[in-house]
């Protein structure tokens, strides 16, 4: 049987794909209505686009109409991320002699006729040096093809087991357990006490006072968060926390959701003492604002895949729920801001599995470090 011959541009094509998806962990993007074009994209990449254009540039003026709708595409991936620079490495395959290119903006362009020209690019050899040693095979035809197909194939199972593992649905054990603590305490507050709504009774179980804090009731700090004023007060909170803490306990894994939920409250009942040094303050307000925090911050990290959700409903809930806590009397706004800006900086601490750089993670634990001693020399010491 004669072996079937292969377009060296298409075989090309696919040893390049090979190699930024199995080699480099950069992931497809869908773009509606492009032709002879493929996306690529991984956000914590020197290129944050890959962009392989397969159809032949003819001469300069259709170079740049599509260099212009390169642009256009961009432009809404940026909208859509949240990200003010994009580097795209714009990777032609079936170039005109005579058409020349040049870096236009933020994007790249390179001309790779065949892969002996990869030794010879400049930008291959300082961004991916091991590119050229990479798209070398023993196989040939449709043999290599079917090899580089099945190593595609196998990598993109395994970053969908890793999604599968990240997204299904588990038990909030944890969740229920921090809901079931603050239904108690609020009941424990009508049989031993006067009531939720009752100054005393509040202080007695453990509400945020300054000057009972300065004084040595540091545990107040964090038994604020699980007392509430009044059954609304109660209900609203713990539907807020069993919608946020569902999914981030589910996202994050219960040590990271403890650690943010609590850095959150701790923050959150700083920022109350520090500008609200007067008032009694309760609610586990302050730890959902830390949750939405960290929901945004995770978010952030999966934009190329949550962007709408972004924009159309995690932002809109947090400046719709700050712009109430300053509209509405008796509401402590500094708590919820406090608490939002913990729960960033914990999740940056924590991480997101696959996707937070050690690095990242080190300035997320310097950040909440250096973020928690300003508010306690706030709250404690410039604030009398």
């Amino acid at each position: 049987m004669n072996e079937q011959m292969v377009n060296p541009r298409d075989e090309l094509v696919m040893k390049l794909l090979h190699y930024f998806i199995t080699e480099e962990g950069y992931n497809p993007i869908i773009i509606h209505g492009s032709k002879n074009e493929i996306w690529l994209e991984k956000f914590d990449a020197p290129y944050r686009i890959i962009r392989i254009m397969t159809g032949h540039i003819h001469n300069k003026e259709q170079l740049e109409f599509d260099l212009y709708k390169t642009h256009t595409i961009m432009s809404k991936i940026k909208r859509k991320t949240f990200t003010f620079k994009l580097n795209l490495l714009a990777i032609f395959i079936d170039l005109e002699e005579d058409v020349t290119l040049n870096k236009v903006g933020e994007i790249d362009c390179i001309n790779i006729n065949n892969e002996y020209d990869l030794f010879k690019d400049e930008k291959i050899k300082r961004v991916f040096p091991k590119m050229p040693k990479k798209v070398k095979f023993v196989e040939e035809g449709l043999q290599l093809f079917a090899k580089i197909t099945k190593d595609i194939n196998e990598k993109s199972k395994k970053e969908a087991l890793k999604a599968e593992n990240l997204f299904k649905i588990k038990k909030p054990y944890l969740t229920y357990f921090l809901m079931g603590i603050n239904i108690l305490i609020f009941l424990l507050m009508y049989i031993y006490g006067k009531g939720s709504e009752d100054l005393y009774t509040l202080l007695k179980f453990g509400a945020l006072q300054a000057d009972l804090v300065k004084h040595g009731h540091y545990f107040r700090l964090l038994s604020s968060a699980f007392i509430h004023i009044g059954i609304f007060h109660l209900a609203f909170n713990m539907y807020a926390l069993n919608i946020l803490g569902t999914q981030l306990e589910n996202l994050y894994g219960k040590y990271k959701f403890l650690m943010v939920y609590l850095f959150s409250a701790l923050t959150g009942s700083l920022m109350s003492m520090a500008f609200n040094p007067t008032s009694i303050s309760a609610g586990a307000s302050g730890a959902i604002f830390g949750l939405l925090g960290s929901l945004l911050y995770f978010g952030y990290h999966y934009r190329v895949y949550l962007g709408n959700a972004l924009t159309n409903s995690i932002i809109p809930i947090i400046i719709l729920n700050l712009f109430l806590s300053f509209m509405i009397p008796g509401i402590d706004q500094f708590a919820h801001l406090g608490g939002l800006a913990g729960g960033v900086l914990m999740s940056m601490a924590v991480g997101i599995d696959s996707k937070t750089k050690k690095i990242d993670q080190i300035n997320g634990i310097i950040l909440s470090f250096l973020t928690l001693l300003f508010l306690i020399y706030i709250a404690f010491i410039y604030v009398h």
